[in-house]
């Protein structure tokens, strides 16, 4: 393989036809469902996904076809279908992205806006081109680049579904549905995350799950004077506190219950160390004037945030606002409770401990209310074959100038706990060139164009590497 046409026509097609094409697809409001309930009658995803068939049907790669398959009552996804070229493997390959959107979500800069698309300072603007528009194109270019140089790659399969960011709801039944189809897939390339910065290669080796419900303890049918009926009936919000006490030591954070903590593997814990020592894991947020972190290590604040559940109270119910609030003792007070739960915890047993703990002896025999209750597993990638790992040093060395990295995300994505239970022994290279402040889902989204060129070049590298591995 020639690998310097290979950048030279990464180059070229991001400069012309792949940025041409991912402009015109910012400009589709293609929302999520969990954003637009009557998505299928305003149209909004199909014309998204018929604009990304179009660009990639006209993309000359040889033996390609590009197809749009729609179970009954579900989201499209589309799919380019690649055959396998001079590759010794009989491996699939899936390169996954998303096609829907976030909304507007506020008001953007002047001259920028979620549905115009705009050049500038290197960068794409607009609401999805880097959440996750980019993946289909940059996909495209990159098995584009590998025929063009006479690389080679097994069969790839190019999957963009349209319920990501609605927690790919559908995902599952279109992996069971086209699994005869994909047949063994050994590699998994997944083009929808960020990294610390932007002059590297970063990859994602682990996702939190999630477990979440609506908690309500109720102790009178109305609300009473606070002087009538205060000391005599314990206040709602006092036997919440009690029942979170169960769950949560108050002081430290830390989980009481067993079964959401695990043992951090040694190989996620080698690369939060070496990234610390590097200076990667000092996160940057909006901490209000005297607000400490919970610790001065930034390893036990990377494990914290990836590796160790989290109680969050997301939103509440009951409470009037303070201006309008008298001297009553409420009724009932409601809480939404989001835990993160660490990569590897079992998310289903996780949320019936949490709901054994929340109802079982509750205090002076107030009514408990559990509504709500979802849970969805993490992810944590396999041990990485010597091929790619030889790989990675390789391109990162080539076509980034230094070494590539990995983190662990503290958010949970679905579709990466999908893809795991599908192939579990598949390879996994997650990873994307989104980072620091690229504002998806806020106001002025954008795409580090040279970092996607760079990514791209690495796709085609990784592909050609893995077809005689």
């Amino acid at each position: 393989m020639d690998e310097r046409l290979v950048r030279e026509t990464v180059r070229n097609l991001w400069a012309r036809e792949a940025l041409a094409g991912l402009s015109e697809f910012v400009a589709i409001p293609a929302l999520s469902p969990a954003f637009d309930a009557d998505w299928a009658r305003t149209g909004h995803l199909h014309a998204a996904v018929e604009h990304v068939r179009a660009y990639l049907a006209e993309r000359p790669i040889a033996g390609a076809t590009a197809e749009v398959v729609e179970l009954p009552g579900r989201t499209p996804v589309l799919l380019l279908d690649v055959p396998a070229r001079e590759a010794t493997t009989t491996e699939t390959v899936v390169v996954y992205g998303h096609l829907d959107k976030q909304p507007a979500a506020g008001t953007w800069s002047p001259g920028l806006g979620p549905w115009t698309p705009v050049v500038k300072d290197e960068k794409l603007y607009g609401r999805g081109a880097g959440d996750d528009g980019y993946a289909g194109y940059a996909a495209a270019t990159a098995l584009e680049a590998l025929h063009a140089a006479g690389g080679r790659h097994a069969r790839t399969v190019v999957l963009l579904e349209t319920g990501e960011e609605s927690g790919s709801p559908d995902l599952a039944a279109y992996l069971e549905h086209l699994a005869g189809r994909l047949g063994r897939v050994g590699l998994v390339v997944c083009l929808d995350t960020s990294g610390a910065d932007y002059e590297r290669l970063w990859l994602a080796t682990s996702l939190r799950g999630i477990a979440f419900l609506d908690l309500t303890v109720r102790v009178l049918t109305s609300g009473v004077h606070s002087g009538h009926g205060s000391g005599l009936v314990p206040s709602s919000f006092r036997v919440l506190r009690e029942l979170l006490d169960r769950i949560e030591d108050p002081r430290t954070g830390r989980m009481k219950l067993p079964e959401l903590e695990v043992e951090v593997p040694a190989d996620r814990l080698a690369e939060i160390r070496v990234a610390a020592e590097e200076g990667f894991l000092t996160p940057q947020l909006p901490l209000a004037d005297g607000v400490r972190y919970v610790s001065d290590d930034p390893v036990e604040l990377v494990l914290n945030n990836t590796w160790r559940t989290t109680l969050s109270i997301t939103g509440a119910d009951g409470l009037p606002p303070i201006l309008d609030a008298g001297n009553v003792l409420r009724p009932y007070t409601s809480l939404k409770l989001s835990f993160r739960l660490p990569p590897t915890v079992d998310a289903g047993s996780a949320l019936q401990a949490i709901e054994k703990a929340l109802t079982t002896d509750v205090p002076f025999g107030a009514q408990v209310e559990l509504a709500r209750a979802e849970a969805a597993d993490g992810w944590n990638a396999t041990p990485r074959a010597p091929w790619l790992e030889s790989t990675l040093d390789e391109v990162s060395a080539e076509v980034f100038g230094k070494p590539w990295r990995a983190l662990g995300l503290g958010g949970t994505i679905p579709f990466l706990g999908l893809f795991g239970r599908a192939y579990p022994d598949a390879q996994f290279v997650v990873t994307g060139p989104r980072g620091p402040g690229n504002n998806a889902h806020v106001p002025d989204e954008w795409l580090h164009l040279e970092q996607t060129e760079r990514v791209t070049e690495a796709v085609a590298r990784i592909l050609h590497a893995h077809a005689t591995a």
